[in-house]
C-alpha cells in the first residue's frame, strides 16, 4: 500500500502531510515525494521509496483542466504513432503503385526528405 503525501502549496514553496506520519516542507513540488520519504524514514524508522509514495497535490479548481489538457496530450501522441504508421504504409503503396519518390511528397504534402526517412523506417 502506497503512503499518501497531499501537497499544500503556501507562499514560500509547499507543506508535504504524510498520512499518518507528520509534515514537512519543500520549496519545490518536485522534492515532494523525496521529503515525504525522508520524514517517514527518520519518523518510523521504516526504509520507502520514491515509487511508494502517492502524492495528491491540492491545486484547487485547476485540476480537472490539467487532467483534461494531460488526457488530450497522451491522446495526441496516439494519434500521431497512429498517422506515422498509416503515411509509411502509404508511401510504400505510392512506390508500390508505381508513382515517384519526387512525386510522392507533392501528392502527401511532406518534404522529399521526410519520404526518404518514411522509406528507410
Amino acid at each position: 500500500m502506497a503512503d499518501i503525501a497531499r501537497a499544500k502549496h503556501w507562499e514560500h514553496g509547499w507543506e508535504i502531510h504524510v498520512e499518518g506520519v507528520g509534515v514537512t516542507q519543500v520549496r519545490l513540488l518536485e522534492q515532494a515525494k523525496s521529503q515525504a520519504c525522508d520524514l517517514i524514514e527518520t519518523l518510523l524508522e521504516r526504509r520507502v521509496s520514491e515509487s511508494e509514495i502517492e502524492l495528491d497535490a491540492q491545486i484547487g479548481p485547476l485540476v480537472e483542466e490539467i487532467h483534461e489538457v494531460k488526457k488530450l496530450t497522451a491522446d495526441a501522441a496516439q494519434l500521431q504513432t497512429q498517422a506515422a504508421f498509416r503515411v509509411r504504409t502509404l508511401v510504400a503503396q505510392l512506390r508500390a503503385s508505381g508513382f515517384s519518390v519526387s512525386d510522392i511528397p507533392t501528392i502527401l504534402g511532406v518534404t522529399r526528405g521526410r519520404v526518404s526517412q518514411l522509406r528507410s523506417s
